[in-house]
């Protein structure tokens, strides 16, 4: 008996370490030091860059909307999802993430899916400019299904003390921006499945209801198939450089990263103890798919609110003077924002009207 025998491939493992190192060295930024595997990921900080540098540390993983790559056989996004949940955490205190540790737990250690999930990984450290400087493949067969995995990602940033955003300075009359989101991103994605794949007997690997058509020719439905499977693996977009961007420019009272919780749990947190929000749901557009999980599924409009981002993913608060240039930057840093509600006296509750 080896270890091998026992569900473990170490040489599996060391193929991953391998192939992962060419994908880390592609996102590595000035202030790494090393290399892929060693014990620990070495980050040096810029002193001539901050004064009084405070770390922010944020980890997330993906939640179920696993359980859709694993359906559809599609894994090169979800690393992007792993890295948005974190970094886009970690930017809303307005620091600039410096680097990404991921987690990934298989069944098997397969070097091809691996490669795949840390490619998605590669783009989104890419995409938030930070690096990806260490990780671990842990197989445990065991514990996951056959080609079930976990994932799960850890970052830092850095902000200068003076500079941290936490909704301090937050008054009523200030305005609330939201900028759009790609979709569900990664949360509410358990009853998403129980209403589209179960209640409205959706599948996933076909996109399509089962029942045969009555109307819609072939075509139709393969058009109807694709877009439905785009939809639910649509990476979660990340947030960090236009919002860097904004910063330079302009002072943000608050953010929040619209996650678990939707709305009224989120945009909560950056309020302080005398204030409300209070959101405009006709003043930005909501996307098919949460007409759809709604339609299908008969849910309230308040639980709605309560479990998707519904069409937001981030929410800024801002002077009333400048909200109108705010929107116009960000927009011209090609994302898509809207005038969502504003900031009322009260005692940190949100209201959804």
């Amino acid at each position: 008996m080896d270890y091998k025998q026992s569900g473990v491939d170490i040489e599996a493992g060391y193929e991953v370490v391998s192939r992962v190192k060419k994908l880390a060295r592609s996102t590595f930024t000035k202030g790494v030091l090393g290399d892929i595997g060693y014990f620990g990921g070495l980050f040096q900080i810029d002193k001539n860059e901050y004064k009084e540098p405070v770390l922010v540390s944020g980890t997330d993983g993906v939640g179920t909307k696993l359980k859709i790559a694993f359906l559809t056989n599609k894994h090169d996004t979800i690393g992007i999802d792993a890295v948005a949940m974190c970094v886009n955490d970690v930017i809303v205190l307005g620091a600039k993430p410096l680097f990404f540790l991921d987690y990934l737990a298989m069944n098997k250690v397969d070097p091809d899916l691996a490669e795949d999930l840390l490619k998605g990984i590669t783009e989104g450290c890419k995409q938030a400019g930070c690096a990806l400087i260490g990780g671990e493949t842990a197989e445990m067969s065991d514990l996951y299904g056959k080609g079930e995995y976990d994932i799960a990602g850890f970052c830092v940033g850095v902000v200068e003390k003076s500079k941290i955003i936490d909704g301090a300075k937050i008054k009523a009359g200030d305005k609330l921006i939201g900028i759009a989101s790609s979709g569900l991103h990664s949360n509410g994605y358990t009853l998403a499945r129980k209403v589209l794949l179960e209640m409205a007997d959706l599948d996933v690997k076909s996109q399509t209801p089962n029942s045969k058509p009555q109307t819609n020719s072939k075509s139709q439905v393969q058009d109807s198939k694709r877009a439905l499977g785009k939809e639910l693996l649509a990476p979660t977009k990340i947030y960090v450089k236009p919002i860097l961007e904004l910063i330079k420019e302009f002072e943000i009272k608050g953010m929040a990263h619209i996650t678990g919780g939707g709305l009224p749990e989120n945009a909560a947190r950056f309020l302080p103890k005398d204030c409300d929000a209070v959101f405009d749901t006709s003043s930005w557009p909501k996307l098919p798919i949460f007409s759809l999980i709604q339609e299908k599924g008969g849910i309230s409009g308040d639980e709605m609110y309560k479990t998707f981002n519904m069409g937001l993913g981030m929410v800024l608060a801002v002077e009333a003077a400048v909200a109108d240039q705010v929107i116009k930057k960000i927009n011209s840093l090609g994302e898509k924002a809207y005038l969502v509600g504003e900031v009322v006296k009260g005692g940190r509750k949100v209201h959804i009207r």
